[in-house]
């Protein structure tokens, strides 16, 4: 049988710890939010973001976040997850597929989500060129992110090998 035209999946996760001195800003899902202590990370350290450029790549089977975006690349050190998550679909594309859609869940004590649900969704979004849907949950007080250590992101992307 031939794969072409046939949809494939991917899955993403990031993790990132919250900044031990308090200095970032919290840059999550596109969207900077204000008074959140932000991560830990060579680029802004958007677990959302990041998470779904795993998930597009993971999908077109094009390696992973390291492998495009890497710590070997000086010049993404603090770069926005928005422009990441751009970067990534443009080489999902130039790798033959089209982008149906991506899903993130954001596992964490805080910030509330649904606060800026909309706007996040509509970032990541106009950064994919496809729909993007953002959901938050807490992890019942269980691992860092329960114990208010850090954020986690688990994303899944549907991708359509061009025929």
């Amino acid at each position: 049988m031939d794969p072409s035209g046939m949809p494939r999946t991917g899955v993403g996760v990031d993790v990132h710890g919250f900044a031990a001195d308090g200095s970032r800003e919290l840059w999550l899902a596109g969207l900077l939010w204000p008074g959140e202590v932000g991560l830990e990370g060579h680029s802004d350290a958007d677990v959302a973001c990041h998470a779904a450029c795993d998930a597009l790549f993971s999908a077109a089977g094009v390696g992973d976040l390291g492998t495009h975006f890497g710590t070997s690349r000086p010049e993404l050190a603090g770069a926005s997850g928005r422009t990441l998550l751009a970067e990534a679909a443009r080489i999902v594309r130039e790798a033959g597929f089209e982008i149906g859609n991506v899903a993130v869940q954001v596992i964490g004590n805080r910030p509330r989500i649904g606060t800026q649900r909309h706007l996040a969704e509509q970032a990541m979004t106009a950064a994919v060129g496809a729909p993007v849907s953002l959901s938050g949950t807490t992890s019942d007080g269980l691992g860092l992110t329960g114990r208010g250590e850090g954020i986690a992101a688990i994303a899944t992307a549907l991708v359509i090998a061009r025929t």
